[in-house]
């Protein structure tokens, strides 16, 4: 028996408050801030203090828990859902507390069944692996972005606990970096070995060296696989199909949405402008420069090669709405 990975705890409700560790202040500080109100918490989603799908669930599950005890649970629900619109795991919690007959219990069983959902997926992931291997993977999916071991990086934390990493291979993840500040923060914590590149050093870096996988989480997976994960996620499928590496999406079901048909339908975030002409505060573009930065893009199913869930692992072609409607059952 291999000994289990062990997780941060990032989202704690600790005697009628929240406590956040505040992920913007990462790697060089450890704040934790100290929620009291639901307002609080739905900032620290949308000001991405909290990041994460399955992570952003769990703490809008507590704030909604903490607006049901001054009768808000209504004005919460639906500040909440506005916080970080492409996450489908907060739309899922939302549902689930506020039809719950005791809110705060079911906020701590979302949170437990998303710790159980990374122990699986790490090991179904890992199974994928047949000797020690290269991963790549692209921004924040371990203990900072989901209450547990991490998706995309809870497969390899597990793998390092098997035998089979050789390395990990983080992109940095531009343009809030957090494969560069979070993954490799946290792949430090516990001396898995690991270095980071560029985002647009992928290719190039698959072109040098033996890659046997590349790995990411989702924020939203439709019905037919198409997966809305963190922008660039798409452009390194493509890379991947390119040099025919396979291309795994590591995601609990709670990240499938069984009501939109395709990617098509996934909403995409915009987010501000600053996000890529500042670093730290600091502008480093000329003024009046033009921005788009939506915060995720699709990747079509075809070049998924598997979609790993803690229900298993899934080959195309994929038919998600029933493993998700299977799950609410």
């Amino acid at each position: 028996m291999y000994p289990a990975c062990v997780h941060l705890d990032p989202v704690a409700y600790v005697e009628g408050r929240l406590r956040v560790l505040d992920q913007r202040a990462l790697p060089n500080q450890q704040i934790w801030l100290d929620l009291s109100t639901w307002q609080q918490a739905a900032e620290a989603i949308e000001t991405m203090a909290v990041r994460g799908a399955p992570l952003i669930g769990v703490a809008a599950a507590y704030a909604l828990a903490m607006a049901h005890k001054t009768g808000e649970i209504n004005e919460a629900a639906r500040a909440l859902e506005r916080t970080r619109p492409t996450a489908v795991n907060l739309f899922h919690a939302i549902r689930r507390v506020e039809n719950a007959p005791d809110p705060l219990a079911e906020a701590h069983a979302i949170k437990n069944e998303e710790i159980a959902a990374n122990q699986a997926i790490g090991n179904f992931g890992a199974s994928l692996l047949a000797k020690p291997s290269t991963i790549i993977t692209i921004c924040s999916t371990g203990s900072l972005a989901t209450p547990g071991i991490g998706t995309a990086l809870g497969i390899i934390k597990t793998a390092f606990q098997k035998n089979l990493l050789k390395e990990a291979i983080l992109l940095e993840t531009r343009p809030r970096l957090q494969g560069l500040k979070l993954n490799a923060w946290e792949l430090s914590q516990e001396n898995i070995p690991f270095r980071v590149i560029a985002d647009g050093a992928a290719a190039a870096f698959m072109s040098a060296h033996s890659v046997d996988m590349v790995a990411a989480g989702a924020d939203r997976i439709a019905a037919n696989g198409d997966t809305a994960n963190k922008i660039g996620t798409l452009m390194l499928a493509i890379v991947s199909d390119t040099f025919k590496i396979p291309f795994v999406i590591a995601a609990p079901t709670s990240t499938i949405d069984s009501k939109i048909p395709s990617g098509e339908q996934i909403p995409i975030e915009q987010r501000a402008a600053s996000e890529i002409v500042e670093i730290a505060q600091t502008r480093i573009a000329p003024e009046n420069v033009r921005v788009w930065n939506p915060a995720f893009d699709v990747t079509p199913a075809r070049l998924i090669s598997h979609i790993v869930t803690e229900r298993g692992v899934f080959a195309p072609p994929y038919d998600l709405g029933a493993i998700r409607s299977s799950a609410e059952k």
